[in-house]
């Protein structure tokens, strides 16, 4: 018996030693691959996307196609926190795509203001795909659910590209891949007149693209190289010379035909209004930042920054001072024009053209407090906006339109639906509590600071026109009756409303906190004038 036990004993010694050691390689193995996934997330955050979009296409069931393409943001989300985890925990992330480092090689750059972007338009893109399913199955026809799903997450891919590449070519292509899903996603909206938006954004799109790669092409002829971080040191010495000049002025004209900037923000009216409204919601929310993003590198990266926007012009203006006029003319014109706006769509469209003019204004006013606040702004506007059109996608839910007089007793009808979009118009206008007041605040200081009255009245004159044309659509929801003889409208459903709340949610809980944004915006601001790539 005891000979017995020693052999069971020694038996059971050997499984736990063998399972140790078993557990150990599994734990040393495990460890390169963890290492290496950690190491390869920049390129998963374009490549995740990029991936699911052609196996979404051949989804031929709406069903599966949203789910993949809801997975794929997700994932997509995960990735970029843990990139924006990663610079602010280690700083800055410089990644050679295939090993080939810079100049020679194409670079993704990751700092502070790139991986907050990163988040931003991830975040964005899941919360538009979780709620695309209802949207989607209302506004576009079964056959071409696949397709659209796919075409978003191409559009996801080539805006997360432009915030990611530290190569200016590379650049480009992604704005293309951005610029061509858009105009095929605004091309499937429910009326002709969307046809006509997608044409004149086609349009107005490929010149700001033509205008960009010409600028690209006059810098490499002078430096030879498209690397940011290249450019940076061989720009400044030549920025004398005509050839550096021009390309600064169709650089700087492209992106600010993308990025709607006033006059040139024609395009952006009709794109809004016509385009199925997930469209609508996710492009205001994203594509006009990241091209401010772009444009923003420009400057304070590969040109100089505060030195650029010093220097005198033709006219005798300062770039500065010249990009303030364009911002504030915007902000006004727009702002006015809003007022007059019968479709929801149409006003918070223009609206958006004011709000752009916003974040510019903190660019042009060279300041660490100008530039800080224009960046908060990218943010917080990206959050009041996104809540708005989705609130009105609501609306067209239920009702088939954005016209006002579809939100005539919606109050009444769509309770839930109806206070998160208050909570947004109340953000928009910079109401105390709100992520609006915190980005408005902090320009009305950066102008103080300056003691440019004007500026500051002129901030303070349009957050009033956003009271009069938020409010118009208020009244209308809450003070207009409910149509006699018209269909029985009730609430939204929960899967239009989760994603509408959580963006409310957010623009209020950003607004008594915003440490986090502002942060980032700040420590952002300070790379950017110390010439960081």
């Amino acid at each position: 018996m005891s000979q017995l036990l020693k052999v069971a004993e020694a038996a059971a010694h050997g499984v736990t030693e063998s399972a140790t050691h078993t557990a150990q390689h599994a734990a040393h193995a495990a460890t390169p691959s963890l290492s290496l996934l950690g190491d390869n997330l920049p390129a998963l955050a374009i490549v995740v996307p990029l991936l699911a979009a052609p196996l979404v296409a051949l989804m031929i069931r709406p069903a599966l196609a949203w789910s993949l393409a809801a997975l794929a943001g997700l994932t997509t989300l995960a990735v970029t926190g843990g990139l924006l985890a990663r610079v602010l925990d280690s700083g800055p992330i410089v990644y050679a795509v295939g090993g080939w480092a810079g100049p020679w090689g194409i670079e993704y750059r990751i700092d502070t203001l790139s991986a907050g972007m990163l988040v931003l338009v991830a975040g964005i893109g899941a919360v538009s795909l979780l709620y695309a399913r209802a949207s989607v199955a209302r506004e576009i026809p079964p056959a071409r659910a696949s397709l659209f799903y796919s075409l978003m997450l191409l559009c996801l891919t080539g805006l997360l590209g432009m915030c990611i590449s530290g190569d200016v070519f590379n650049v480009f292509v992604f704005l293309e891949i951005s610029s061509l899903s858009s105009y095929a996603l605004i091309g499937l909206g429910s009326t002709r007149r969307a046809f006509t938006a997608a044409f004149n954004y086609l349009i107005l799109g490929t010149i700001g693209a033509t205008f960009y790669v010409i600028g690209i092409g006059l810098l490499y002829m002078m430096t030879g190289s498209l690397n940011m971080a290249d450019l940076a040191t061989l720009v400044p010495a030549q920025m004398d010379t005509t050839t550096v000049q021009m390309a600064i002025a169709f650089l700087a004209v492209g992106l600010s035909l993308k990025a709607a900037l006033f006059p040139l923000h024609l395009w952006l009216p009709n794109a809004y209004a016509y385009a199925p409204s997930v469209v609508t919601a996710f492009l205001a929310a994203t594509a006009t930042k990241v091209s401010i993003y772009v444009l923003v590198r420009f400057v304070f990266t590969v040109f100089g920054g505060t030195g650029l926007l010093v220097l005198e012009g033709p006219l005798g203006l300062s770039a500065g001072t010249l990009i303030c006029v364009l911002a504030l003319a915007g902000v006004v014109v727009a702002s006015l024009s809003a007022i007059y706006q019968e479709d929801a769509k149409r006003l918070l469209a223009y609206s958006s053209v004011a709000q752009v003019g916003y974040m510019l204004l903190g660019v042009g006013l060279a300041s660490p407090a100008g530039l800080s606040a224009g960046l908060i702004h990218v943010f917080n506007h990206a959050l009041i906006k996104f809540a708005l059109f989705l609130a009105v996608g609501a609306v067209v839910w239920r009702t088939g339109s954005a016209h006002m007089a579809a939100l005539a007793g919606a109050g009444k009808r769509m309770p839930w639906t109806m206070a998160a979009f208050v909570i947004a118009g109340l953000s928009l206008i910079g109401v105390p509590g709100t992520v609006g007041f915190v980005s408005k605040w902090m320009l009305l200081q950066a102008a103080l600071a300056q003691q440019l009255w004007l500026v500051a009245g002129l901030i303070l004159f349009t957050s009033l026109l956003a009271v009069v044309y938020v409010w118009k659509m208020i009244e209308a929801a809450y003070f207009r009756p409910v149509p006699e003889g018209g269909p029985e409208i009730a609430e939204a459903p929960l899967s239009l409303r989760l994603p509408l709340w959580l963006v409310a949610l957010a623009c209020i809980y950003f607004g008594l906190d915003a440490s986090g944004p502002v942060g980032i915006a700040e420590t952002a601001t300070r790379t950017l004038l110390e010439g960081g790539a």
